[in-house]
């Protein structure tokens, strides 16, 4: 019986909550260095995320569970087909996270506290699109709140009120009466992903300008 989540599906999942969580505490607490990191992180699980909705397992696929308008409006008038891994309402609201989760990450890379923190990519444009990015990622957080907060209500009623165990089922892969419909691919095609994402993210924010030098 093949799992409906793979390793590198739950890894993922569970690594976007802490830092997505780390990421909520060290802005509220100013710890910027850490708010960084955190946000660099996100950069590269929703980047890993994007490429395994395209080369990872089945269940894991953009193209298993991406669906067109009729079977969001079937699922929602309850005639929609049952499905192993997640149901077409939940896929959109999935795809809306991740974009928003990017557009917050790299909106951060151009930001500022005016006083002693400034993003990677801060020099590298003018003041113009360092406001514009610094309106963004506050207004984008407004609406990750929104999202976020569905995301667990839907899936809090899933585990305890439909009893399809949508949460155990991204701490062991499998959930009752689901079964996946094939193998899932080899681990260390996640390693290499990650590695090349986080290797080539961080050569690109080595080549992003400093500061200008100073007249003093």
């Amino acid at each position: 019986m093949h799992p409906i989540w793979d390793i590198p599906t739950r890894l993922f999942h569970w690594s976007l909550v802490t830092a997505v969580g780390l990421a909520w505490w060290s802005a509220e607490t100013e710890r910027l260095d850490v708010h960084e990191a955190a946000g660099i992180t996100i950069l590269v699980l929703v980047g890993f995320r994007l490429v395994w909705g395209v080369i990872g397992s089945v269940h894991s696929r953009f193209s298993d569970f991406v669906t067109g308008p009729g079977k969001i409006l079937a699922y929602i008038r309850g005639q929609g087909s049952p499905t192993p891994g997640h149901n077409p309402l939940g896929a959109w609201s999935i795809l809306a996270l991740l974009g928003l989760l990017l557009l917050q990450a790299v909106s951060g890379l151009f930001n500022t506290d005016d006083v002693f923190f400034n993003g990677p990519l801060y020099y590298a444009v003018d003041s113009d699109v360092r406001d514009t990015m610094g309106a963004i990622h506050d207004w984008a957080f407004t609406l990750l709140q929104v999202l976020v907060g569905l995301h667990i209500t839907v899936g809090l009623y899933h585990q305890f009120l439909k009893k399809d165990g949508m949460i155990g089922a991204m701490f062991t892969g499998r959930a009752p009466d689901r079964t996946g419909r094939a193998a899932p691919v080899p681990f260390w095609w996640a390693i290499i992903v990650v590695a090349i994402l986080a290797c080539g993210l961080w050569w690109g924010l080595e080549q992003a300008p400093g500061p200008p030098p100073s007249l003093w």
